[in-house]
């Protein structure tokens, strides 16, 4: 019968361990965790192009030559000595300068816009909510609820300029130039006694098109801008517990010396979280740490209380830029609300009585 009434009772505790999603087989006098494996997130970069390629046109003017020709101005004839010959004029045109052409360039125009990227994506976390009101237990952990809560995406708006209209040219025509010469021609020729009367020549001087107007072409490259944004490479989730140090589950002293007012911190701090928090977190991976920073009670609540959180922060943004994953990470400040002695406001005390309340603690969580 007293074995009946054992095995009863063992089968009670363990149904209440289960129904709480407790570890089962639990070790007396140990402590444990639920371990989360966070969400891994990498980054990637691409590229946008923030000004396309386009073209630049350069006109090259046309170039000219002068040439010289000798031209005929009187022609071979005979001379009479009874009857002269008689003589007439003719005018001769001749183009004095080609044609050619000019060129004008219209330039390229271009229009502003935005293209809108999304830097981080849509998630969500498992979230501890509230206690019960009603709940029956002793301690507060027992009654509190797991919420799946989930987070908009992220997006930024890069500006860019786009090509409304490429470069292009008109071409001009010049019209070319003429000239005339005058040559004197025999109308009726010498008669009885011949002579001969020797052609006359004159040179002239004519421009004549070497190489006509043209363009060169330059292409300018377009231009890019690199835009990083996160990706989510893995799910994360609740996985199974984990057996910790019992006394990390309860608050543990975090000795930095901030420097008054100031959340910022020094190459001392720094040195402290790496050789105190950084080895907790590689023994217990995925296990959530909580960074909890409190302030003495001089000045006012609401000052207090941000200077708390600003410090908890300052060390929880350390350890990310360390590689530990923010998901894994809670910071807390409490401001002047958790005195450890009685310095509250209005009460006289030392400074080293201050001291005690001015700290910064970390403990181990439930994920």
């Amino acid at each position: 019968m007293k074995k009946i009434i054992l095995f009863g009772i063992a089968l009670f505790i363990a149904n209440i361990a289960q129904a709480q999603d407790l570890p089962p087989n639990p070790t007396t006098g140990k402590c444990y965790v639920r371990c989360t494996t966070p969400d891994v997130y990498v980054n990637e970069t691409v590229q946008i192009m923030t000004r396309p390629a386009y073209k630049k046109l350069r006109v090259v003017p046309a170039s000219y030559r002068t040439v010289t020709e000798k031209v005929l101005v009187k022609e071979a004839s005979k001379k009479l000595r009874i009857v002269p010959a008689k003589w007439g004029t003719e005018t001769i045109s001749y183009v004095k300068k080609e044609g050619a052409s000019t060129i004008t360039i219209t330039p390229a125009s271009f229009t502003s816009d935005s293209e809108t990227i999304e830097i981080k994506p849509a998630y969500a976390q498992w979230e501890l909510g509230a206690p019960a009101p009603d709940c029956a237990s002793g301690n507060p952990d027992d009654c509190r609820y797991w919420c799946y809560k989930g987070y908009p995406a992220e997006f930024t708006t890069v500006s860019v300029t786009r090509l409304a209209n490429d470069a292009s040219f008109n071409r001009n025509p010049i019209p070319e130039k003429t000239a005339t010469y005058t040559k004197r021609v025999v109308i009726e020729p010498a008669k009885v006694i011949e002579e001969e009367v020797p052609a006359e020549y004159a040179n002239i001087t004519r421009t004549v098109l070497d190489k006509d107007a043209s363009t060169t072409e330059e292409t300018i490259p377009a231009e890019y801008r690199t835009v990083t944004k996160e990706v989510l490479k893995t799910k994360g989730g609740l996985t199974t517990w984990k057996e910790v140090e019992c006394a990390l589950v309860e608050y543990q002293a975090l000795p930095i010396r901030w420097n008054l007012g100031s959340a910022t911190l020094t190459a001392e701090a720094k040195r402290l979280i790496d050789t105190r928090l950084m080895p907790v977190l590689q023994q217990n991976p995925g296990v959530k740490l909580e960074i909890a920073s409190h302030t003495d009670s001089r000045g006012s609540k609401a000052s207090n209380q941000d200077l708390s959180e600003r410090r908890a922060q300052a060390v929880v943004r350390y350890l990310e830029s360390k590689g530990v994953n923010p998901s894994l990470l809670v910071a807390n400040g409490y401001g002047e609300t958790r005195l450890k002695n009685r310095c509250a406001d209005g009460v006289s005390c030392t400074e080293r009585q201050h001291a005690v309340n001015r700290r910064t603690e970390f403990r181990l969580i439930n994920n």
